[in-house]
């Protein structure tokens, strides 16, 4: 090739020499002569430069078909694998029947001969940290518990660190003595354990040894009056359960759409994986609040424990491995609030997922050697409860919808079948959507959503699992309460902007370039519709990015 570019080059300047002697010009033949030298170059250059990108072209063909395709083609599988076992597990926990009917509910209720005396001892155990908006409503709603005076006590949890907040809860609790509630306020001189510590101070108390049962609910939970009347017959009469579990109710999941999509979330949580659980081996994770505890049963297995973030978790998973029961009713609801700052909602997110991932790694092998429950309740606990739900569907969301289809785009060897990509998601989505048809229509923004909070769920996971980094970090979940419900006269809440450096999420930011980068690659070489998702995907990566989720609310 270089020598045919030289004949030809040279031909020329033989003619043009030729033509410039015959006319007299050798001023012209000079110019001429020049002006082929570089030309000359710039096709020398050309046709070194088109060797070179050859040459890349063909080593990235060889590599990508020897190296990177293979890969790829094995993490498809895996996360192929993943799914399947994912939507196995929800299409079995959909058939299963209410797990309530198979226990005995009785009323109770004392004559005049027995009074009151029918009636358990109950303590009611509220856990709170600096929950200025909301420690009214809690208080009051425990206090209001249709239950015989001198058969129930509330205890109120203060950790608080704000001294106007600790003296607000405690004026509050004096007012209720005044009533003739029998109310006690206790605090701690620190935060040791966070709530798992102020729950096992709080089982301390001499006056709690009279107690039968315990009640527990988070600060921003309010339960109906009814809660102890529909709840404590089934401990009372089935004397192998140690828990009963109520449903959350949300008071606020209309303020935004980042609120609906949690209420889609938690539904198919309490509907699906609560309900199935109780079920199948009468075991569930406990939610830590709007639940019911046999206080003997808590004593056998050790008590709180605060060696995780999930102290509820921990402690349901060794009463269960010991052979107590659990019931959950979804027919009984608790009033509460969800997040709705972003901020507050990756705080939550983090606890929930890396606490138990960390609980898995601390757990397994004593779930193993137990032998008090039958191997078919280990491989629930191990399969069912802990690897599927709490290690794989974080894992398989954020790496086979964000990562591995992206790339596979790029690699035209691998081969993305369509009942993976396609049937199993789609079904996953109608599943959800049967369960909540009236938010069928903000399904679509649910999977968005979704696939972004993946990204903080399998890395809350890894930290989990490899117990590193923040892996104990416990940031308490913003409550906002009566901030949020006030209204102007206008009718919307007051809102308020957020510094850009506040609201900036530099890891969504990059993430969503690199799906711009794929889905264009996509549209422009190989255009199979792929594109249309992964565009969708970026751009709800760069909403969150930018802080354009929930709501912030002003505090003055």
């Amino acid at each position: 090739m270089g020598a045919l570019i030289l004949l030809v080059a040279s031909a020329f300047l033989f003619a043009a020499g030729a033509a410039s002697v015959e006319g007299g010009s050798p001023n012209l033949t000079l110019l001429r002569t020049d002006d082929l030298v570089s030309g000359i170059g710039l096709l020398l250059g050309a046709g070194r430069s088109l060797r070179i990108r050859s040459h890349v072209d063909a080593t990235w063909r060889k590599v990508r078909s020897n190296v990177v395709a293979p890969v790829v083609e094995s993490m498809i599988v895996i996360c192929l694998v993943m799914s399947v076992m994912l939507v196995t597990e929800i299409v079995v926990k959909l058939l299963r029947r209410k797990p309530e009917r198979r226990y005995k509910w009785e009323e109770i209720g004392g004559d005049e001969e027995t009074g009151s005396s029918a009636y358990p001892m109950v303590l009611i155990q509220i856990p709170m940290f600096n929950e200025k908006e909301v420690y009214k409503h809690s208080i009051g709603a425990a206090c209001g518990l249709t239950w015989p005076s001198d058969r129930i006590i509330i205890q109120v949890l203060d950790d608080s660190t704000d001294p106007v907040v600790k003296d607000l809860v405690a004026q509050e609790c004096r007012v209720w003595q005044s009533k003739g509630v029998r109310i006690a306020y206790e605090v701690r001189n620190n935060r040791k354990g966070y709530k798992a510590g102020a729950l096992k101070k709080g089982m301390e108390h001499d006056y709690v040894q009279q107690c039968e049962f315990v009640a527990i609910f988070d600060a921003d939970f309010q339960p109906d009056s009814d809660f102890l009347l529909k709840t404590i017959p089934f401990l009372v009469h089935n004397s192998r359960i140690a828990l009963v579990q109520a449903r959350w109710d949300f008071v606020n999941y209309n303020e935004c759409l980042m609120t609906r999509i949690q209420k889609i979330s938690l539904d198919y949580h309490f509907k699906v994986e609560q309900e199935a659980g109780s079920s199948t081996y009468a075991f569930f994770g406990f939610n830590g609040t709007a639940g019911v505890w046999r206080i003997s049963t808590i004593s056998e297995v050790g008590g709180w424990k605060d060696r995780t973030t999930v102290e509820d978790m921990d402690l349901a998973v060794r009463a269960s491995i010991r052979g107590w029961e659990f019931l959950y009713v979804g027919d009984i609801k608790v009033k509460s609030e969800l997040p709705s700052t972003f901020q507050a909602y990756r705080h939550q997110q983090h606890r929930w997922t890396c606490g138990a991932a960390n609980l898995f790694r601390k757990v397994v092998w004593e779930t193993v050697m137990t032998k008090e429950v039958s191997i078919w309740k280990k491989l629930h606990v191990i399969y069912s409860f802990f690897l599927v739900r709490k290690i794989i569907s974080h894992i398989v969301t954020f790496t086979f919808y964000c990562i591995v289809i992206p790339i596979s785009l790029m690699v035209p060897e691998a081969t993305l079948p369509l009942w993976g990509v396609m049937y199993i998601p789609t079904t996953i989505t109608i599943l959800n959507a049967v369960r909540n048809p009236r938010s069928i229509h903000i399904m679509p923004f649910w999977i968005l959503f979704e696939n972004v909070m993946s990204m903080h769920r399998m890395k809350a996971t890894v930290i989990g699992l490899m117990e590193t980094g923040n892996v104990n970090e416990w940031v308490v979940t913003e409550k906002l309460g009566d901030a949020l419900r006030a209204r102007p006269e206008n009718g919307v809440p007051e809102l308020t902007s957020i510094r850009p450096r506040k609201r900036v999420y530099f890891s969504e930011l990059g993430f969503a370039v690199f799906l711009f980068f794929c889905a264009s690659y996509d549209l422009a070489f190989k255009k199979d519709c792929f594109y249309i998702y992964i565009y969708l995907q970026a751009i709800a990566f760069i909403v969150v990015g930018f802080g354009f989720v929930g709501t912030s609310t002003c505090n003055s």
